[in-house]
């Protein structure tokens, strides 16, 4: 099985060998985190930190609503899908997200060769959550997010059920 099937959660090892990995993830980093959605405007593609600056991240799940998740199942949903810049990573991390997810292909351009939001996101122990769907039915706040993973030593990524309840 490939891990990165459907919506799954990437952790630090995913990307760093030293980082922390599935089974050294603790249920409180990954089960009933605030959250908030954070919805990028219609036919947007790079997705930069102004959508964030005026958000309260400290500490949350932060959750990117593109509506790209219409697309699923299609050849559409890998070409020029929204992503994350690398600014806005940045910003992500200096704000203190804690969880970062996305209702898109990749939270990263996969055009180039690089991923500046896996590196920035992942190094600062930020998760990455990506192929969700229905963030359209969340409110923009108010609300626990949850994505938990099985507990296995050396993976770095692997499919979640992800779902969020209203507080």
């Amino acid at each position: 099985m490939v891990s990165n099937t459907g919506t799954y959660l990437d952790s630090p090892f995913h990307r760093y060998a030293d980082g922390a990995d599935l089974a050294a993830l603790t249920l409180q980093s990954l089960a009933n985190l605030e959250g908030i959605v954070v919805r990028a405007d219609p036919g947007t593609l790079a997705i930069g930190p102004e959508y964030f600056q005026t958000k309260e991240i400290r500490g949350k799940a932060v959750l990117v609503h593109t509506g790209w998740d219409k697309h699923w199942n299609s050849e559409a949903y890998y070409d020029n899908h929204p992503f994350l810049t690398g600014e806005a990573a940045e910003f992500l991390a200096k704000a203190g997200a804690r969880l970062v997810g996305i209702d898109s292909h990749n939270i990263d351009d996969t055009h180039p060769n690089t991923r500046p939001v896996h590196t920035t996101l992942l190094g600062a122990g930020i998760l990455i959550v990506e192929h969700l769907t229905r963030l359209e039915q969340l409110p923009d706040e108010g609300f626990r997010f949850s994505a938990i993973p099985p507990k296995f030593e050396g993976v770095g990524t692997f499919p979640v059920r992800a779902f969020a309840e209203r507080v």
